[in-house]
């Protein structure tokens, strides 16, 4: 079994913003693969499984604000009797351009709170991320503003197409593995 957790913020202020593509990823995966994702006692996520192919995938998506991710993902992985190499995040990025994903199977928080958060609460930063690139904003504007802002026009067109690429990411994660899908997603697409 495998978790896919996408962060974000919830409500409809942040609905749309660069902050919640991982949110969308999730949903996106949750409607092609028919999964209702639903409130669980105990658990401050909408979460629903399923099986999708050989495997049984749990999708998440956290009610706790991005800071406080770990709250919702600690209590999944303990609920499913996961190991921290069992789950996968996925989540904006500022540093990397628009549209790039790079997925990984550790590391830092890389100054994601919501990753941070996951780490503090596991104690463990040994779980696989999916980073979807939102880019930088062009001028010295803050960055916790343009996280919360919505995408341009010029990058609305692109995100379905993003979105799906991630969802695909994710699933090949979950049954072909971090390496194998590393070597596919991690390529500069021409």
């Amino acid at each position: 079994m495998k978790i896919i957790v996408g962060l974000g913020n919830p409500g409809i202020v942040y609905a749309g913003s660069r902050h919640n593509i991982g949110f969308e990823v999730v949903k996106h995966l949750a409607s092609a693969e028919k999964i209702a994702l639903k409130k669980e006692k105990g658990i401050k996520a909408l979460s629903g499984k399923s099986r999708i192919g050989s495997l049984d995938i749990v999708l998440a998506i956290p009610l706790t604000f991005m800071n406080l991710s770990g709250e919702a993902v600690k209590p999944l992985l303990k609920r499913y009797k996961l190991k921290a190499t069992d789950f996968l995040v996925a989540c904006d990025d500022l540093d990397l351009e628009f549209g790039r994903l790079k997925i990984r199977s550790q590391g830092s928080s890389a100054g994601h709170r919501g990753i941070e958060s996951i780490i503090g609460s596991l104690g463990s930063n040994q779980f696989s991320r999916l980073r979807i690139g939102i880019g930088r904003p062009r001028d010295n504007s803050d960055t916790r503003d343009f996280v919360l802002s919505r995408f341009n026009r010029r990058e609305k067109k692109d995100i379905p197409g993003i979105v799906d690429r991630a969802a695909q990411c994710c699933l090949l994660w979950a049954e072909g593995g971090i390496d194998k899908t590393m070597n596919i997603f991690n390529q500069k697409e021409k």
